[in-house]
């Protein structure tokens, strides 16, 4: 089994289906160099700080145990959540290119790409809302940095605003994107022509697992309730559930591939070097890997689904609250062990 999975997940690794994404104009969407990935995060990192005069610095730089700025993220919009750092609209060109650029160094290229695309969903909210406070749009992004990017010590970089939200520690070659937040509204929409769906390959592969489970499986791995949002979204670090649904080890190896596929929509987002671990890590415990659903299983329906493991937490959730469900979406991905690095900090 040990090496049928192996296979799997070195497959999985190497594989690069089609994509549905746009990119920023002028911004570079690539990988970073196997060999160098941390070097070249650290490298982007300074040169975006160096585009900052020393009050926005100010504003984007915070202690690295600086416990309050770490854990005070949301998927709320501005005109509900107030978020630190520096925000995109304030930013000039040159500046707003090269924090791009640093976000399209520290993700894989399928990650960029999916981050781009969140907030071009946001941009087709770009109006105020009917108490006039709240703000929607390209602007409304804020990027920090706990601690000062290097190669050695220990340092996150922090992006996000309504329906994303990426906490990245980089440590060493250590690359970690736990506890990160990532949405869509509207989950489908067309620009320029191109149907785009930010989250569209975790909605498809989940499907298609849970149809390629058998009737008594699937009586596992649905739950007797109805899920109506996130467990563990933003606000709940530190907190756990009980595992529920179907374990890995009662899967079969194809539809074990299938549930660590599914994984990899959140573990890739990451740079591959850190993304290759992260996916050997998860591979590792499929057998302890449980995956959980709830609502009708029909593609195209609004349902919530789970995956959760030793070292992973990923949820998934419609939601409920009036219009049309399957186009608005939250997810979730969380490390129980090291969310924040904390694993690697000894904590």
């Amino acid at each position: 089994m040990k090496s049928i999975l192996k296979e799997i997940t070195l497959g999985l690794l190497l594989a690069a289906g089609p994509s549905q994404s746009i990119t920023h104009a002028a911004v570079p969407v690539g990988s970073v160099a196997s060999t160098s990935a941390t070097a070249q995060v650290v490298s982007a990192g300074e040169r975006f700080l160096a585009t900052l005069d020393p009050a926005t610095r100010a504003k984007a730089q915070f202690a690295f145990d600086d416990e309050r700025q770490k854990t005070r993220w949301s998927n709320l919009p501005t005109g509900i959540f107030e978020r630190s750092g520096v925000r995109m609209g304030d930013l000039t060109p040159a500046q707003r290119k090269s924090a791009m650029e640093l976000l399209a160094t520290t993700l894989s290229k399928r990650g960029y790409e999916k981050v781009v695309n969140i907030i071009e969903a946001e941009e087709t909210l770009n109006t105020k809302g009917a108490s006039g406070k709240l703000v929607f749009g390209r602007d409304e992004f804020y990027i920090s940095f706990l601690g000062t990017p290097s190669p050695t010590q220990p340092w996150i970089l922090q992006f996000g605003g309504h329906h994303l939200a990426l906490n990245i520690t980089i440590f060493g070659e250590h690359g970690i994107l736990t506890p990160s937040h990532t949405a869509a509204q509207p989950a489908t929409f067309v620009l320029n022509g191109k149907t785009i769906r930010p989250l569209g390959a975790e909605n498809d592969k989940a499907f298609a697992l849970i149809q390629a489970l058998s009737a008594d499986q699937q009586k596992k791995a649905i739950l007797g309730f109805k899920m109506r949002d996130l467990v563990l979204g933003p606000g709940n670090d530190g907190k756990t559930i009980q595992p529920e649904g179907i374990k890995g080890s009662e899967l079969k190896p194809e539809q074990q591939a299938m549930l660590l596929d599914l994984a990899s929509e959140w573990a890739n987002i990451i740079h591959e070097d850190a993304a290759k671990a992260r996916m050997a890590e998860i591979a590792s415990t499929i057998s302890d890997t449980w995956f959980a659903w709830s609502g009708p299983t029909e593609s195209g329906s609004a349902a919530y689904f789970r995956v959760q493991g030793p070292t992973v937490v990923i949820e998934y959730a419609p939601q409920q609250m009036g219009g049309n469900p399957t186009q608005h979406i939250h997810t979730m991905y969380r490390d129980p062990l090291n969310d924040y690095g904390k694993k690697l900090m000894g904590k």
